[in-house]
């Protein structure tokens, strides 16, 4: 299983300030030191962490592959084309969103991915789609010429998390998610049960299969049972643990886990 870190949440911090502490890459080299087997970046749109310098500085500096996730509009294309990054993995946005939620709707903008395919295709950048675990939207994301889809985790964590943490006592509760808990459970053994059909789905159809977005050390185990998935993109908990433990020790523990 190979672990890619994403330093996204480093950014974040340093962007509160407005000042150059923390440093995007000094996380990079403790990141490649740790046991990164690649760093994944996210370049939004309304540019909330990372910035196009640190797109340009982690990818002429990183020791491991960089994996640069950015929305289809075309200015970000654009620079994504240029900068040419070991992997694009294309996700939906919105400005008011507070993180990724969802996966890309690949039929409501099939033209769009597929030129953004298209695109990044001639500037020699493989392709990921972050989508939904489902068939249908793994089916399409071949269809469009990905060579790789990143399944997004996102309600398998919240509800792993409403289930077996104190996240429903506290402020951040998952409103729509506040079931009796054998409801819970067996809501998310059924998400479960749908990220191991798309990702054996995804493998059948020779794409390549990642798993992403509110993964932490305690839940991902389940994930790590796919046999099918061999890469997962772990971000917030990590750097979360980091703020105890160290960024070094956060790293290397998330690595301990999943060669388990």
């Amino acid at each position: 299983m190979k672990l890619g870190v994403n330093i996204d949440h480093v950014a974040v911090l340093r962007e509160a300030r407005q000042v150059n502490d923390p440093d995007i890459l000094q996380a990079l080299y403790v990141a490649c030191e740790s046991g990164a087997d690649q760093i994944t970046i996210h370049l939004r749109e309304d540019r909330r962490h990372i910035q196009d310098n640190d797109v340009t500085n982690i990818l002429q500096f990183s020791k491991v592959p960089v994996n640069l996730e950015c929305s289809i509009n075309k200015k970000i294309l654009d620079i994504v084309s240029k900068a040419r990054p070991h992997r694009a993995t294309l996700v939906p946005e919105k400005r008011e969103e507070v993180t990724t939620e969802g996966g890309l709707d690949v039929f409501a903008y099939e033209n769009e991915i597929s030129y953004a395919i298209e695109q990044l295709h001639d500037a020699i950048i493989p392709v990921s789609l972050f989508v939904d675990p489902s068939t249908d939207a793994i089916e399409q994301s071949k269809k469009l010429g990905a060579e790789m889809v990143e399944l997004h985790t996102g309600l398998f964590a919240n509800l792993f998390a409403m289930l077996h943490s104190s996240l429903p006592k506290s402020n951040h509760s998952v409103k729509e998610l506040e079931f009796p808990r054998y409801e819970l459970s067996d809501r998310l053994e059924a998400a479960l049960e749908e990220l191991k059909l798309s990702a054996r789905y995804a493998k059948e159809l020779g794409l390549e299969v990642a798993a992403g977005h509110g993964l932490n050390y305690h839940n991902v185990d389940e994930i790590m049972q796919i046999q099918e998935i061999t890469e997962l993109n772990i971000g917030q908990s990590i750097i979360a643990r980091s703020v105890f433990t160290g960024l070094r020790e956060a790293i290397q523990e998330m690595k301990r886990v999943t060669r388990q």
